[in-house]
């Protein structure tokens, strides 16, 4: 192994580890930040339920959209016909890592919402155009993932709106929420237990000796989830929240009592007062009434209120369960954005021409480098975007959480399962919008939505050209030592 290759084997290692690093910075607020927003977890509790499952994520199912971005989107046989195309491919793979890597840094800087999807995309698409032409690029899967892009935060906003209002439908707008939580939450529990189950096992661990058929998944993530379920269903019973307000249900209890007893009084005053006399007592009969009435509607709404905060304590706990969920999708699927183009590099570095036709796993180092890279930026400036997200889409709440959170993780779990690199910054974003939509559209800041939107256009073409800058760049320096292959 020459010099030259082994310079390349460290860069691709320290722009594969910067651009995850970058990820988790940025992208993973979307996982967590609706977690934080809600309040169901502190800003300390989710960055370590981040670093735990995004981790478990990129590791254990993370290779499978890591071959999209390694193979999937550049036309290998153009570049394998090519004088010196081997060198080329890792040129642009470096420049695809950097470029991506850099302009999150600008983005998280700036408190952007940009998708990595997006950057490391534009970028492989740039260096791919400038290096092999129209020809460089495989249109088709290019194509494909465009199309994720739409059909992403639809799907994912759908899913969103079905799953709360069905909530609202079962559990919020009845006339009693505590007993509805009690009969339904297990079911919840049991979907996001068996599904997350279901991905992890049907394929998701092939990398590390366990393939089973989905038959024998099934099996065992319907009993993983049915046993959640039970014991969620005995966690639920214990949880206790006060029926009423204690510092209100002494003083509304004396006032109504006293009420009742004053509205007797004049009722009696009416049957012994003159003519003269019934028409005051009458007034003052339907001013009793009016008393009267709103005291019991105070009564019933701190009864209301108790049952609604032990529906949010409920959905709290599961909007955990969620929260896990999400950074386990994003782990699985976002990982692929900075370790796909290391792959490559990796590969082609080791063994040349040979590399274009392999057919390997990724190794388990470079997933688990993607996977503490995200760890360590959500760790160290993820705080900054979660905030964001978590307050400034909308008002949240555990069940509304809940709803955004599982819809995401459903939709780019299912991404991940098909190889294709969603945006989760777009299925997030369809999602609470889906959320909104179910409870009208002036519960969202669409002012923020119009900068996510926007940075979705600015990234692409942001992503593109940095990295044809870098391409140029790196060719210009390896070039001058004969080439990183030699």
């Amino acid at each position: 192994m020459g010099i030259e290759t082994i310079i390349i084997l460290i860069l691709a290692s320290g722009f594969g580890f910067y651009m995850a690093w970058n990820i988790g910075a940025n992208d993973v607020a979307n996982a967590m930040g609706t977690s934080v927003g809600s309040g169901a977890l502190t800003l300390k509790q989710a960055i370590i339920v981040a670093v735990v499952f995004e981790f478990a994520g990129a590791f254990l199912v993370g290779a499978h959209v890591t071959e999209t971005v390694r193979k999937g989107m550049i036309d290998l046989n153009v570049f394998k016909d090519m004088e010196g195309g081997i060198d080329i491919l890792i040129y642009g793979m470096l420049a695809s890592l950097l470029a991506a890597g850099v302009w999150l840094q600008i983005a998280s800087y700036f408190g952007w919402p940009v998708s990595t999807t997006h950057a490391i995309v534009g970028a492989v698409v740039g260096f791919g155009i400038v290096a092999g032409g129209a020809a460089g690029v495989a249109w088709g899967k290019i194509g494909q993932i465009v199309m994720s892009w739409i059909a992403s935060p639809l799907l994912s906003g759908t899913i969103a709106f079905v799953v709360f209002s069905a909530i609202r439908r079962a559990i919020i707008n009845v006339p009693n929420p505590v007993q509805a939580t009690k009969r339904w939450a297990p079911g919840f529990i049991f979907l996001v237990f068996a599904i997350l189950t279901l991905v992890t096992l049907f394929k998701g661990l092939k990398n590390l000796g366990l393939d089973l058929s989905f038959s024998q998944a099934l099996m065992y993530a319907s009993g993983i989830g049915l046993v959640a379920s039970i014991i969620g269903r005995f966690l639920i019973r214990r949880v206790h929240v006060p029926s009423v307000d204690k510092k209100a249900e002494i003083p509304l209890a004396a006032l109504s009592t006293d009420l009742r007893s004053i509205a007797r009084r004049a009722r009696r005053m009416h049957e012994i007062a003159s003519k003269e006399a019934r028409g005051y007592v009458e007034n003052i009969q339907e001013h009793i009434d009016q008393l009267k009435g709103m005291v019991e509607q105070s009564e019933a709404e701190i009864h209301t209120r108790a049952d609604f905060r032990f529906v949010e304590k409920v959905f709290a706990y599961l909007q955990i369960l969620s929260a896990c969920f999400v950074a386990f999708a994003h782990g699985a699927n976002d990982v692929a954005n900075s370790i796909g183009p290391l792959a490559a590099v990796v590969s082609l570095a080791r063994g040349g021409a040979a590399a274009l036709t392999d057919k390997t796993a990724v190794p388990l180092w470079i997933l688990g480098l993607g996977g503490a890279g995200i760890v360590v930026g959500l760790s160290m400036w993820g705080w900054r975007v979660m905030e964001t997200i978590g307050k400034k889409i909308t008002e949240l709440t555990p069940t509304r959480g809940f709803s955004a959170e599982f819809s995401t993780a459903t939709t780019v779990v299912i991404a991940s399962r098909f190889g294709l690199p969603i945006s989760t910054t777009h299925t997030l974003v369809g999602a609470v919008l889906g959320v909104g939509l179910a409870r009208g559209i002036d519960s969202l800041n669409l002012r923020i939505i119009r900068d996510i939107a926007t940075s979705w256009v600015v990234t692409l073409p942001a992503g593109a050209s940095m990295s044809i800058l870098f391409f140029f760049i790196l060719k210009a320096i390896f070039s001058t030592f004969g080439g990183p292959v030699g």
